[in-house]
């Protein structure tokens, strides 16, 4: 009877069915926020440099994100593939995470030190010069701007968040002078520069475990 009635009352069907779906999401969500192989950096993750936070900015700017994942599933086919699985401990400084889930191209996460920096530079300013078969689009722009002219023009202030971030979960975290020289770190490289220098570090520091 008490079916019945939930079944037929479409109100309290969709409010109930929330309640369930909120309930569950926080069973699921809530304590991650405090299991400690979430919350704790793995050993060698370390807050982006001002060069390579720059260089993150120009991965999101140019939609890198929508054929790129950066996330090592567990799987034999994956990890055969990419390296070992992606771990939580990684991304304590992602803000935003740069996941992903659509594969055009290959999965990021371990490509740091997979291929030299004049590979990363030709891959980026035409990708069909070292991978024929690519659909990849070219990117020969990134060389030609300095990147303290755009995404490092406030890249103390971008630092500060991140910062904040850090010392909102207890996390090591920039030094006041580090942020300070942040435009000094930057100097006249490129934008292809602190791009490459963004995926040169993505995933190095579990790069070695097996």
């Amino acid at each position: 009877m008490k079916h019945e009635q939930i079944e037929k009352s479409v109100p309290l069907l969709v409010i109930l069915t929330l309640a369930v779906v909120i309930w569950g999401g926080l069973l699921e969500i809530v304590p991650l926020f405090f299991q400690k192989s979430t919350t704790t950096p793995v050993e060698g993750t370390k807050p982006y440099d001002a060069v390579r936070l720059a260089g993150r900015d120009i991965y999101i700017r140019e939609g890198c994100y929508n054929c790129h994942s950066q996330m090592i599933r567990p799987f034999r086919a994956e990890t055969e593939r990419y390296g070992h699985y992606s771990v939580a401990g990684e991304y304590v400084y992602d803000h935003p995470f740069q996941w992903g889930s659509k594969r055009t191209g290959p999965d990021l996460h371990r490509v740091g030190g997979r291929y030299s920096d004049e590979w990363q530079r030709a891959h980026l300013i035409n990708p069909r010069d070292v991978v024929p078969e690519s659909n990849m689009p070219a990117f020969p722009w990134l060389a030609a701007n300095k990147a303290k002219d755009t995404v490092g023009a406030d890249i103390e202030k971008k630092m500060q968040v991140m910062r904040t971030y850090a010392n909102v979960r207890g996390l090591p975290t920039y030094s006041d002078e580090e942020i300070q020289k942040a435009k000094e770190t930057i100097g006249d490289k490129t934008e292809l520069d602190v791009l490459v220098a963004y995926l040169q570090g993505l995933g190095t520091a579990l790069k070695n475990v097996k």
